[in-house]
C-alpha cells in the first residue's frame, strides 16, 4: 500500500469520525435502501407505480418498527408493574448466598471492607476542625413550582433528536429508492466512467451482498427468537414475548448482543422462583440456542453471503464502534461487506479484499509451496486432505503439489533458495507424501470395486489400468525430483502398478550397473528443470544398456499438464525415451502403456582414416 492511499485512506477516517452527525444517518438509509430495494423491485412487477411502490415499503418497514417497539413498550410496563412481586425471592437468595460463604461469610468480609473503606475516604476527604463540635446536616428539600407546560416539554426536548433523524432517515430512504437509477448512473459517471463493466459490477455485488446479508440476519434472528420465547414461556419466565423480541433485535449487534439478551432473563429467572433450577434451565435454553444457531443455522444460511473472514468481523466490530459507537456496531458488518466488495472491484483499495475478504489470498499450489518450504509437513498434510475430500490423488498431485515444487524449482534456478532450504523442502514434501499412504490404499479399494465409475481420473481422461504391471519411479538430479516421482509413484500404485521408487542418488552413472531391474517393465525418470535434456539423453542410453527390453520414460514436470503430442515424440525420438510427458496424466499413461520397448540406437561413427606412417607400410608392402 502506497504513502497516498494511506494518506487518503486516513483523511476519510477522519472525515467519518468528524462527520460522523451527517455521515452516520446517511449510511443507515443507505443499507435500508439496499434492504428494501428488492421489495420494490418485486411490488412493481405487479405493476405498482414506482412512487407507490416506495412509499409503501418504507411505511411497511417502518410501521413494522413502530409495532414492534409498541410491543415492547408494553412488556416493559408490565414488567415494571410487577417487579415488585419479586423482590422476596431476591432477598432469599443474597441472604442463602451470604449464609453460604465460607469462613463466616465471605459477602459479610467484602462488604465490611467496602464499607471500612468508604468511612475512611469521608473522614479524610471531611475533617472535623479542632475544638469544633460535629454538627448534624439539615436536611434541605427542593421543590420545583414548574408549569404543565413546562413538565411536557422537559420531558419531550429528549425527544425532538432521534426523531428527527429518524424523519431525516426516511425521507433520504424514499428519495434514494426514488432516484436509485440516477444515483447509480452519476457514481459511475464520477469514479468508473472509464470502466463501466467493473463500477457496474461493484455496485451489484455490494447491493446484493448486503441485502442478501440482512435478510439471512433477519430470518436467523427470528429463528433464534421464537425457539427462545416458546422455551421461557414454558419454564414460567414472565413476559416472555418480550425477551424473545429482545432477542431478535439484540442479535443484530455482534457478540455482546446475545448476551444482553441472554443477562436479563437470568436475572428475572432470579427473582421469580425461590430455588437455582429456573436459573439454570434459562442458562442452558439459551447456550443451546446459541449452539445450533451459530454452527447449524448461519452456516447455511449465511454461506458466503458477506464475503467477510471471521477475523474481519471482530475488527471491523472494533473499528465502527470506535467510529460511530453502538450504531456503528450494528452497522459494522454491512458496511465492512462494501468495503470488501469496493476492494475486490477496484484495484486502488484491493487491499480491503486482503485484510478482510474470506477468499484465499494464495492459489493452493502457493500455500502448499509456502508450508513445504517452511518445513511443516502437518499442514501441508491437512492442505492436501482438505483437497482430498472431494477430489482424487492425481488431482491433487497435477494440480497443486507438482506446481508448488516447480515453484521450488524455479526458485533453486534463479539462486534465491539456499540448499538447506531445498532439502527441507524435499523432506516436508516426501514426508507429506507418506502421510497420504492411507488415501492411496482406499482410492486403490475403489479402484478394485467400481472400475467402470472413477478410475482415479481426475474427471477428464481415463487411466489405464496397471495391474500385473511392475514400474519404477526415479528423481532425475535434485531431492524435489525425488518428490515429484514419489507422487507419481503413488498414483501408479493407485491405478493397480507394482511400483518402487528410487531416488537420484541411485541412478547416477556409478549405481546404475548394481540397479535390479529384471522384473521393471518400465523405469520413469522425472525433471523439475526442463534444461535437462542431454543427462535425460544419457540416463536412457545407460538404463538400456543395463537391461535389455526396458522401457524408459521421461517426464518434464510443467503446469500445463499434458501438452503437444507432436512435439513429445520428437522429443522422445531425440533422446531414445519410450516416451515424454509433461504432466501426471501423460505420465502415467505412458507408463502403463503395454506397447513394446524402442531398441537403443547406437550413435553411428564415423569411419575413422589410417594414420599417415599406416599407410606408408602398406604401400611399401605393396
Amino acid at each position: 500500500m502506497s504513502l497516498p492511499t494511506i494518506a487518503a485512506t486516513a483523511a476519510v477516517i477522519a472525515a467519518l469520525y468528524f462527520g460522523r452527525e451527517v455521515f452516520l444517518p446517511l449510511a443507515v438509509a443507505l443499507l435500508l435502501t439496499f434492504a428494501l430495494a428488492p421489495v420494490v423491485a418485486w411490488l412493481r412487477r405487479f405493476g405498482i407505480p414506482r412512487i407507490a411502490a416506495v412509499i409503501a415499503s418504507v411505511f411497511s418497514a417502518f410501521a413494522a418498527v413502530a409495532l414492534f417497539s409498541f410491543v415492547l413498550a408494553v412488556q416493559v410496563t408490565e414488567l415494571a408493574h410487577n417487579i415488585t412481586l419479586y423482590q422476596s425471592n431476591i432477598l432469599t437468595k443474597v441472604r442463602t448466598l451470604k449464609d453460604t460463604g465460607a469462613s463466616g461469610g465471605i459477602v459479610d468480609r467484602l462488604t465490611g471492607v467496602i464499607e471500612r473503606v468508604g468511612r475512611e475516604i469521608e473522614a479524610e476527604e471531611q475533617p472535623a476542625a479542632a475544638g469544633e463540635a460535629e454538627r448534624e446536616p439539615l436536611p434541605v428539600e427542593i421543590v420545583s413550582r414548574q408549569k404543565p407546560l413546562d413538565v411536557l416539554l422537559s420531558m419531550l426536548t429528549p425527544l425532538f433528536g432521534p426523531l428527527a433523524t429518524t424523519g431525516l432517515i426516511i425521507v433520504v430512504v424514499i428519495f434514494m429508492l426514488l432516484e436509485r437509477e440516477d444515483l447509480r448512473d452519476r457514481f459511475i459517471r464520477l469514479v468508473g466512467y472509464g470502466d463501466l463493466h467493473r463500477t457496474t459490477q461493484a455496485l451489484e455485488d455490494a447491493g446484493g451482498r448486503v441485502g442478501q446479508y440482512l435478510l439471512a440476519q433477519l430470518l436467523v434472528n427470528t429463528a433464534y427468537a421464537i425457539p427462545v420465547a416458546i422455551g421461557l414461556w414454558l419454564l414460567g419466565i414472565p413476559n416472555a414475548p418480550l425477551w424473545g423480541l429482545l432477542a431478535l433485535v439484540l442479535r443484530f449487534v455482534p457478540f455482546i448482543g446475545p448476551v444482553i439478551a441472554m443477562l436479563l432473563p437470568l436475572f428475572l429467572a432470579v427473582a421469580v422462583a425461590p430455588g437455582w433450577s429456573l436459573v439454570l434451565w434459562t442458562a442452558a435454553l439459551f447456550v443451546v440456542m446459541e449452539l445450533i444457531i451459530n454452527n447449524v443455522v448461519e452456516p447455511y444460511v449465511y454461506g458466503s453471503r458477506t464475503g467477510l473472514s471471521p477475523l474481519a468481523i471482530i475488527v471491523a466490530a472494533i473499528f465502527w464502534t470506535w467510529l460511530w459507537g453502538p450504531l456503528g456496531l450494528v452497522l459494522s458488518t454491512p458496511l465492512t461487506v462494501c468495503l470488501v466488495v469496493l476492494g475486490r472491484h477496484v484495484p486502488q483499495f484491493e487491499f480491503l479484499d486482503v485484510l478482510f475478504g474470506n477468499e484465499p489470498v494464495l492459489e493452493p499450489h502457493a500455500r502448499l509451496y509456502q508450508r513445504l518450504l517452511a518445513g511443516d509437513p502437518d499442514e501441508a498434510t491437512d492442505h492436501a486432505e482438505d483437497f482430498l475430500e472431494e477430489g482424487y490423488l492425481v488431482d491433487f498431485y497435477r494440480s497443486v503439489a507438482v506446481p508448488a515444487l516447480l515453484l521450488g524449482e524455479h526458485d533453486r534456478a534463479r539462486g534465491v533458495m539456499t540448499e538447506a532450504e531445498r532439502r527441507r523442502m524435499a523432506a516436508s514434501a516426501l514426508t507429506m507424501v507418506a502421510n497420504l499412504e492411507d488415501i492411496v490404499r482406499e482410492e486403490a479399494d475403489e479402484e478394485e470395486e467400481a472400475d467402470d465409475e472413477d478410475n482415479g481420473s481426475a474427471g477428464e481422461a481415463e487411466l489405464p489400468d496397471g495391474t500385473g504391471m511392475t514400474v519404477c519411479c526415479a528423481g532425475g538430479r535434485g531431492e524435489l525430483d525425488d518428490a515429484a516421482a514419489a507422487m507419481l509413484a503413488q498414483v501408479l500404485e493407485v491405478q493397480g502398478a507394482n511400483v518402487s521408487w528410487l531416488s537420484f542418488t541411485d541412478i547416477e552413472p556409478g549405481n546404475i550397473r548394481s540397479l535390479d531391474l529384471k522384473k521393471v517393465d518400465t523405469m520413469v525418470i522425472g525433471f523439475l528443470n526442463m534444461d535437462s535434456m542431454n543427462h535425460a539423453r544419457f540416463l536412457v542410453r545407460r538404463l538400456k544398456r543395463a537391461r535389455r527390453g526396458l522401457r524408459v520414460g521421461i517426464v518434464y514436470w510443467s503446469d500445463a499438464g499434458t501438452s503437444d503430442n507432436k512435439a513429445l515424440v520428437e522429443m522422445a525420438g531425440v533422446i531414445n525415451a519410450d516416451f515424454v510427458a509433461q504432466g501426471m496424466l501423460d505420465a502415467v499413461t505412458g507408463a502403463l502403456s503395454d506397447t513394446p520397448a524402442i531398441p537403443l540406437k547406437l550413435p553411428t561413427r564415423p569411419r575413422r582414416r589410417a594414420p599417415a606412417r599406416k599407410k606408408a607400410k602398406v604401400a611399401a608392402q605393396g
